[in-house]
């Protein structure tokens, strides 16, 4: 059954949507016939990911807008939700999917943490502010999909600030869900999608070809509009090497080393290694 966020005169806007999952992503729903705006950084960038888009939408650029956005300002994410408004009359899907990944450590600049987590995570909640009263305030059929990570939930050493930031990201996600069931008026629900890996500009660092175990763009943005169908709230994505068995005893094996009172990250500490090993064995 189609979501009835998915009709035609409904407009779905997506930030970081020049490229990867974001790009993808307005692509399907371009063949379903909604209006798209994709905001990103670089007007290059963003007009030639239009046409892209343009050419899979049935009145081509007619259902596309751009905008060049930093989803650390308000000030841009506010011109953002006026500019869409008054195109296409108002945002029906809102797909906060902008995001960086620089590298960080524990003893970083602050600069570095402070731009991951101005984007990665303060970007979500900046477009969550600006849209989602708005979207309420519509009354129609509206979806909110905040992009999450893996990363974010069994919090992985080697990229502590991103980590930091897609953990904020669930939290948030799953606060914003709890308050919209509870709001009469809204017609709207919130989505967390976390990806696996995927081949993007994000995570291709030096990379000239794609990972066998990595998945494309296009694969996440039809395992997302699948789950939407379902109203699934957590879009766990699997990929070419992890399957979704693993991923939940992973995440199992997380949430264990608290009610287990194991060292944190236990995962990766030499005294558990077996442990985790046969933990994970059959799966």
């Amino acid at each position: 059954m189609t979501h009835p966020a998915f009709s035609p005169n409904s407009t779905a806007v997506i930030t970081g949507g020049a490229a990867g999952i974001g790009l993808a992503t307005a692509v399907q729903f371009a063949k379903m016939g909604l209006n798209i705006c994709i905001a990103d950084l670089g007007e290059d960038r963003l007009a030639k990911a239009a046409k892209t888009i343009a050419a899979a939408a049935p009145k081509g650029m007619d259902n596309v807008m751009t905008q060049v956005t930093d989803v650390s300002k308000i000030d841009d994410l506010t011109a953002l939700e006026a500019a869409v408004s008054k195109r296409f009359g108002g945002t029906d899907i809102l797909m906060n999917n902008a995001a960086v990944q620089p590298g960080s450590d524990i003893f970083n600049q602050s600069q570095t943490w402070q731009r991951i987590l101005a984007v990665n995570l303060h970007g979500v909640i900046n477009g969550c502010h600006i849209f989602v009263p708005n979207m309420v305030k519509r009354g129609r059929p509206g979806l909110v999909i905040n992009t999450g990570s893996k990363q974010g939930i069994t919090t992985p050493p080697g990229d502590p600030a991103y980590n930091v930031a897609k953990s904020g990201v669930k939290t948030f996600t799953e606060a914003l869900q709890h308050e919209l069931r509870n709001i009469e008026s809204a017609n709207l629900s919130a989505h967390l999608l976390i990806p696996g890996f995927v081949y993007t500009d994000l995570t291709r660092g030096d990379r000239t070809k794609k990972p066998a175990g990595a998945w494309l763009p296009d694969q996440i943005a039809q395992f997302l509009i699948a789950s939407l169908e379902k109203d699934d709230f957590y879009i766990l994505c699997p990929d070419n090497d992890v399957a979704r068995p693993l991923d939940e005893a992973r995440m199992r094996w997380a949430g264990d080393d608290i009610i287990k009172n194991r060292p944190a990250l236990s995962r990766w500490h030499p005294d558990y290694a077996e442990a985790y090993a046969d933990f994970v064995k059959d799966v």
